[in-house]
């Protein structure tokens, strides 16, 4: 299967990366400082086992002419409409898009791009980060990938997705309720993300303070009202371990939106607050610990712009 992989940051680097050292046939759609940075150093990727060196293919948007069956879409959600409008040559009448965002609003807008029968849900979970000479850093062992047909049909071709991405060093899965894994994990994520960005703190910090674990359930209580409200309700056992996570003693866990604010960079907070509070809203949920760090977190970003369209 011919892949192309589209942003080789954190993300897309890693689960591209063990592909192509899987043997896998990848190609990566970089620009910018990103590609000179790859076609000189190779692609290094650091995890707590040790560190691997590739050689990736690279392509351009201006050098992309030929149709792919598989484009893994790892990009940021403010990223989304520029990444479309580069990908778009490499979409063929059988490609299949796979995007690794959150949320759900970039399906919509892969579908009204591209049409619905091409966009596949995808959801991946792992703790990595970009360093700043260029390597690809995985946190922890953790790192999966779930996919599947957004209907949640069990098709030749979602059976073919999840054959090309096995065996490539992180777990793959194929789900037939891939909308349901989609809102489980907005729900942890727009929870996780408006409670450590509100506070300025990690889980254990905040679980620690006074009212600090009310104000953890009450946020999760919040995103988990708004999926059963869309008709995606979070099962007993989902919500036991969520719980948890989010209560954990002395836990150092947080948001990658809190590390991205943390270090003074753009974050998404209209695809993983923002649009939440709008389906609350539509639906009648009252979200106001969610709508509070929505509102602070649209502060940070109006700050952020002007420093930005300066840099331009």
């Amino acid at each position: 299967m011919k892949i192309l992989m589209v942003g080789a940051g954190a993300t897309g680097g890693f689960f591209g990366g063990r592909l192509l050292e899987a043997g896998a046939d990848v190609t990566f759609l970089v620009r910018g400082e990103r590609a000179a940075q790859l076609a000189e150093q190779g692609l290094r990727i650091v995890t707590p086992k040790g560190e691997t060196r590739l050689a990736p293919k690279l392509v351009t948007a201006e050098r992309l002419t030929d149709a792919y069956d598989l484009i893994i879409l790892a990009v940021k959600a403010y990223g989304l409409s520029a990444a479309m409008e580069s990908f778009a040559p490499a979409v063929g009448p059988d490609t299949v898009i796979l995007p690794l965002l959150n949320g759900l609003a970039h399906i919509e807008a892969l579908q009204r791009r591209f049409g619905e029968a091409k966009v596949f849900g995808g959801v991946c979970t792992i703790v990595a980060f970009l360093a700043p000479d260029g390597a690809v850093v995985q946190a922890t062992d953790l790192a999966s990938l779930t996919h599947g047909e957004l209907d949640g049909r069990v098709t030749p071709r979602a059976e073919a997705v999840q054959a090309a991405l096995s065996g490539a060093g992180f777990s793959a899965s194929l789900s037939a309720s891939i909308r349901q894994d989609l809102w489980d994990k907005w729900v942890l994520l727009g929870s996780l993300a408006a409670t450590t960005c509100l506070m300025r703190a990690p889980i254990g910090e905040i679980e620690a303070a006074p009212g600090g674990e009310a104000f953890l359930l009450g946020t999760l209580s919040e995103a988990v009202a708004v999926a059963a409200a869309a008709g995606h309700p979070c099962s007993d056992a989902w919500l036991g371990r969520t719980r948890a996570i989010l209560t954990t003693k002395g836990s150092p866990i947080t948001a990658s939106m809190y590390r991205d604010m943390q270090g003074g960079g753009s974050v998404e907070v209209e695809a993983i607050l923002g649009d939440l509070v709008r389906r609350a809203e539509a639906a009648g949920v009252t979200t106001p610990r969610l709508a509070a760090a929505r509102t602070a977190l649209e502060v940070y970003s109006a700050r952020q712009r002007p420093s930005a369209e300066a840099a331009a």
